[in-house]
């Protein structure tokens, strides 16, 4: 049987594959340099894949593609699905429909009187001195405005002209518009009107029906609408993915992942859902392979070809209950991720005046100017000029055909050209390779910026955290990236190119509802938050459908003081003064004061449920070296490092074994990621396979030579 987790990314589709057919790993042994093959115990092995995100003419959707590469078959015929057990899948499609406003035409419903509301929004002014505000695109397309209207206590002041709404919407579905966000005042509470509305469009034919009670059952009705909006804009798109995914897949277990870190069947996979899919998997990825090998306090970073997420680990899964996503303003749980544009395909330009660094990216279609697509200079160019990546031991995956290796003289040769303009226009006598530094160590600087945003301006100290490098392009700059925060310790794991795709086959299945409290934390409180508790884990059971003793429950409340906006997630306590305890060290870690005098508000509660998933197990590997052996490169290149030029030792990462020391400058190649160790840094591999890179004290001698 084979076991399959992906994860569709901006530039790259990673794969890792569970199997324990022999015959599959035979013939996948005879392509070394595309399948990356590890052996776990009770006669099974990992398959680690890497292929294109976007490749038209080779493919269509490159997760499906890699299945067949894996399996054997040709893109013509069918896949035999007797052999797959399950496919878990991370994918950017609902994000990248978001990010490019492609998601499908929506017409709003919402209170009379409330037709401006989701536009209007919060008036908040991300820049205060900005001039000119360009306010985010809306995602409806219509709005029509039903008048009805509840009280806050749930008293029914206008009911609702069924004819006359009748009429509104069927003039609607007659333009061709398919899918309606429903967004009524008091509706997170009183439902009826909302729920008469639904019926009535199911009737009309809309075959997506976005209800903000059920989508975001919480106060504020601009945020619960935004979140129902958003819903009703992208599932239709992910169902169409989804079921195109199923209909080359049929009868196999299909799932993917959530932005909350959890697994959830294909067929409950929702828009509001599917924003943080991708780097959700990443996260989960990191924070389970970093408590295999030890360490309780992670920074998690994720470099990829488009973006880079950070996130920050101590102890569980930090989520957001608000948040921003590409312009769009969501109320549901999601992992706390910070997201910035800048990765391996971050576009480098000269601007006449200064360097710059994305945002745009070159993505995989066409690429980096090393892709052999025409592709403009990038990130990726920057580290091949640099000498920190090498053609011979990248993958041979680029060009029309797809089976070219990277082209580093079209590399040297566009640096060269933009060294000129830059010495033309500043009188700057840079070498291309300092120039190529220069836009190194602001792309550096950006993604530490990211890092200090959820470290740092929330009261952690990152030097006593390791930094967990995933991603293809992670290893590349690991070093520089802890150099710059003062972190000492960094940790990559054996599939850490493909950690995205690994996390969703070490996820579990999660299901989180929540509701709204509004009412002031007191003991009296704690019976009626018990009711709602129960009522929730019987919502969140019935997504898993599973039995009591199979799952794990995770009570929350989000509390706030009374008069303020700002809650902080604590856990459930039958003790006030527990609950009060643990909200008052979390705020005064994040903003530095308490109020005692202030009374806590309970704004909302939750409910996860975890169904605990069956995991990969990781082999101990065996040193069969003598300890005083040291281990061999396989070439010595010259790297670009602290504005000098290094002879730099190659090893590859199959022929290190647990114990093996290596001092920086040094390059470690691995069939789907190159780590850079700078000088001044320390490698080491550990029974696990594991890779931690150490900082030297200052007077530790390095291995290079000049």
């Amino acid at each position: 049987m084979l076991k399959v987790f992906a994860d569709r990314g901006g530039t790259f589709t990673d794969i890792v594959g569970v199997t324990n057919n022999q015959a599959i790993i035979d013939r996948l042994s005879r392509h070394p340099e595309r399948f990356l093959i590890v052996i776990l115990p009770n006669q099974q092995w990992i398959i680690v894949y890497k292929l294109l995100s976007e490749n038209p003419e080779q493919y269509q959707d490159a997760a499906i593609q890699g299945i067949r590469d894996i399996m054997g078959f040709s893109s013509n015929e069918p896949i035999p699905t007797e052999g797959i057990e399950v496919v878990k899948m991370g994918t950017t499609v609902a994000t990248n429909a978001l990010l490019e406003r492609k998601g499908d035409r929506v017409v709003l419903l919402i209170t009379k009187g409330f037709k401006d509301a989701l536009r209007i929004g919060y008036q908040n002014r991300p820049n205060i001195f900005a001039r000119h505000i360009v306010l985010p695109t809306m995602l409806y397309e219509q709005v029509i405005e039903i008048e009805e209207r509840y009280d806050a206590n749930g008293n029914e002041l206008i009911p609702i002209n069924i004819e006359q709404v009748k009429s509104d919407l069927q003039a609607v579905f007659n333009t061709g518009i398919r899918s309606c966000a429903i967004v009524f005042m008091h509706s997170d509470r009183y439902h009826n009107h909302e729920q008469q509305i639904a019926k009535l469009a199911l009737t009309i034919g809309f075959t997506q029906i976005s209800v903000s009670h059920e989508v975001s059952p919480l106060m504020k009705l601009v945020s619960r609408g935004d979140t129902t909006v958003v819903d009703a804009y992208l599932t239709p798109i992910l169902r169409r993915y989804v079921n195109q995914v199923a209909s080359q897949l049929p009868e196999v277990k299909l799932m993917f992942m959530k932005s909350d870190g959890g697994l959830v069947a294909a067929q409950q996979f929702q828009g509001k859902d599917s924003i943080l899919s991708g780097p959700a998997g990443g996260i989960v990825g990191a924070v389970q392979t970093s408590k295999r090998a030890g360490f309780k306090l992670v920074i998690t970073f994720d470099m990829g070809g488009t973006s880079t997420d950070v996130a920050h680990f101590k102890g569980e899964y930090e989520r957001e209950l608000d948040s921003e996503i590409a312009g769009a303003r969501m109320r549901v749980p999601v992992l706390a991720i910070n997201t910035i544009a800048a990765g391996g395909g971050s576009i480098l330009f000269f601007d006449g005046s200064s360097y710059r660094v994305g945002p745009k990216s070159a993505g995989s279609n066409p690429g980096p100017a090393c892709y052999r697509r025409g592709g403009p200079l990038a990130v990726t160019d920057a580290n091949v000029m640099l000498g920190k990546i090498y053609p011979q031991y990248f993958p041979s995956v680029f060009g029309i055909d797809g089976n070219l290796p990277l082209d580093k003289d079209t590399v040297i040769q566009q640096f060269t050209q933009l060294t000129e303009e830059i010495q033309a226009a500043t009188l700057n006598h840079s070498t291309p390779e300092q120039v190529a530094a220069g836009f190194m160590a602001i792309a550096v600087e950006n993604m530490a910026n990211a890092i200090k945003k959820i470290s740092l301006q929330r009261g952690y100290d990152v030097s006593q955290y390791v930094l967990c490098c995933f991603g293809g392009a992670g290893g590349q700059v690991a070093c520089l990236i802890a150099d710059t925060l003062g972190m000492k310790k960094i940790f990559l794991h054996p599939y850490a190119g493909v950690l995205s795709a690994y996390g969703m086959g070490l996820a579990d299945v999660r299901a989180i509802r929540e509701a709204g409290v509004e009412q002031p934390l007191t003991q009296v409180l704690i019976p009626k938050l018990h009711q709602l508790m129960e009522y929730l884990e019987t919502q969140a059971r019935s997504e898993i459908d599973q039995v009591r003793s199979q799952v794990e429950i995770v009570q929350k409340v989000n509390l706030k003081y009374e008069g303020t906006n700002s809650t902080l997630g604590v856990n459930f306590n039958d003790e006030v003064a527990m609950m009060r305890q643990e909200f008052e060290a979390e705020h005064k870690s994040r903003y530095g004061f308490i109020q005692l005098e202030k009374t806590l508000i309970v704004e909302s509660a939750s409910v996860e449920v975890i169904q605990k998933m069956e995991t990969p197990e990781e082999p101990l590997i065996i040193r069969t070296r003598p300890l005083d052996e040291a281990p061999t490169s396989v070439e010595t290149v010259r790297m670009f490092s602290t504005n000098r030029w290094y002879d730099t030792p190659v090893y590859r990462r199959e022929n290190l074994q647990p114990e093996d020391s290596i001092n920086g400058p040094a390059i470690v190649v691995e069939k789907i990621s190159t780590i850079v160790v700078e000088p001044n840094w320390e490698a080491r591999l550990t029974q696990r396979n594991h890779l931690i890179l150490q900082r030297l004290a200052s007077n530790r001698s390095s291995n290079f030579r000049f």
